[in-house]
């Protein structure tokens, strides 16, 4: 039994699926027992391969980047193997090759039609029908987005089904009028998803396959809209997510951090984990899973990744910070430099020292905390400040947990420097000629202190 594909090298690097099966019966009158066995094995050989065939079958989805397509379609039951790969473009099925293209389109430099990342799905009808296969992708990503797939954007981002046959053509073509029905009762816009017959799949490069099992932090930018199939019992349905724009009438005009995320984002929960349940900064900052900024105000560019931390002011775009990977110093940095002062910038990040007498709240006497001033975490208390003479605040206690001790040999000298816990910034140096109880002096750059009465 043969296909065209298993002697055409180009058809087998498109069609990875195909399989040949080459058996030799050699028939001699010396042994026709032998013969007969021989003969046997092959119709029962063939006869396997059959109901293999029979027992599976494959569709081919676009839902956006497919790390994350392929990790949610694999957790649902009866589907055997979903891999990852490229479909319907008119290049070679190259990761490189596509960026380029798509690069090239967005130029108008070609007409070339670019590939969608794909996934190919492997599943057995009689566990998993096809239209619940479809419940789930339609579930599991926005199809009314046309070329891009929230934060990321161009043609190789599109929603597609691409299927193998009329029958599937059907079924796909009913599930996304029935789906439809649903989006516009909710109060979304018409689906953009392509649906054809697959032309063209590539199998995408090794450390594509399975990502995000191997890299768990790994960038995972799907989210649906919320809305469930028809028919889909809550439990089963895709987590609901609320995608429309933050109001603006609820946020700080004046200044706002908006948190732009993504559903299955591990780095959005470690955000979330390492930076906003500890979030005590002045500045006010809200979550969305939208890609658009709130109505009425302006991002400089379109999003394309999660998280992406945006600083607005008066309702533009002022900064952003890209992707998290647990450097909390750098993001308290990157705030940093649009919160404080050319001075205090100078301290906070270039270990200077603000000449003495010269400092904020050097003469501050009353009940309160003093707090770093880009995070708002807490310092010192008032009752742990003393006068030491020096012109510099001085304290002979922070409150645990606050600082962090470093050696200096900087200026030929050996002293210890202490920084913010919080944000890393430099605060100044402490010296073991201190008042009682901890014969210790903490020699605080003043202007880098926030004062919180009590």
């Amino acid at each position: 039994m043969t296909k065209n594909c298993c002697v055409d090298k180009v058809a087998l690097k498109e069609r990875p699926d195909c399989c040949c099966v080459l058996i030799v019966v050699a028939s001699t009158p010396t042994f026709p027992a032998m013969t007969r066995f021989l003969r046997f094995i092959l119709v029962l050989g063939l006869l396997s391969l059959n109901a293999l065939a029979t027992a599976a079958d494959t569709i081919v989805l676009g839902m956006g980047c497919f790390w994350g397509a392929e990790k949610r379609m694999s957790e649902l039951s009866g589907v055997i193997d979903v891999e990852a790969g490229y479909a319907n473009g008119d290049i070679g099925g190259e990761y490189d090759a596509v960026l380029a293209l798509e690069r090239a389109l967005q130029r108008g430099q070609t007409s070339k039609r670019n590939h969608a990342e794909v996934v190919k799905v492997t599943f057995e009808p009689a566990k998993v029908g096809l239209e619940t296969v479809l419940k789930r992708f339609w579930e599991s990503h926005d199809p009314t987005q046309g070329n891009r797939q929230g934060n990321d954007i161009g043609t190789n981002y599109r929603s597609a089904i691409y299927t193998n046959n009329a029958a599937q053509q059907a079924i796909a073509l009913k599930s996304r009028d029935t789906y439809q029905a649903a989006l516009t009762k909710a109060g979304y816009r018409t689906i953009t998803t392509e649906i054809a017959p697959l032309k063209r799949f590539f199998l995408a490069e090794t450390y594509h396959q399975d990502y995000l099992k191997k890299n768990p932090n790994g960038y995972c930018g799907l989210g649906g809209t919320g809305v469930r199939y028809p028919g889909t019992p809550q439990a089963a349905a895709a987590v609901s997510l609320d995608i429309r724009p933050l109001d603006a009438k609820a946020l700080n005009s004046r200044r706002q951090l908006i948190v732009f995320e993504a559903a299955d984002c591990a780095y959005c929960k470690q955000f979330e984990t390492e930076i906003l349940d500890r979030w005590k900064s002045e500045v006010a900052v809200a979550r969305t899973f939208s890609a658009q900024p709130p109505v009425s105000w302006a991002l400089e560019k379109a999003l394309f990744a999660t998280p992406t931390i945006v600083l607005f002011e008066n309702g533009k775009e002022v900064s952003r910070f890209t992707g998290y990977n647990g450097d909390k110093p750098r993001f308290w940095k990157w705030l940093g430099f649009h919160l404080l002062t050319p001075k205090q910038q100078k301290i906070a990040f270039e270990r200077g020292t603000e000449r003495p007498g010269t400092g904020s709240h050097l003469d501050e006497k009353r009940a309160g905390t003093f707090v770093d001033p880009i995070t708002g975490a807490p310092l010192f208390r008032s009752d742990a400040k003393f006068d030491s003479g020096t012109g510099w605040p001085s304290f002979f206690n922070p409150l645990p947990g606050a600082l962090t001790e470093h050696v200096d040999s900087s200026h030929g000298t050996r002293r210890v420097e202490v920084r913010s816990s919080s944000s890393g910034i430099h605060l100044g140096h402490v010296f073991d000629d201190g008042p009682p109880p901890t014969g210790r002096r903490y020699c605080i750059n003043g202007n880098v202190l926030k004062f919180v009465p009590d």
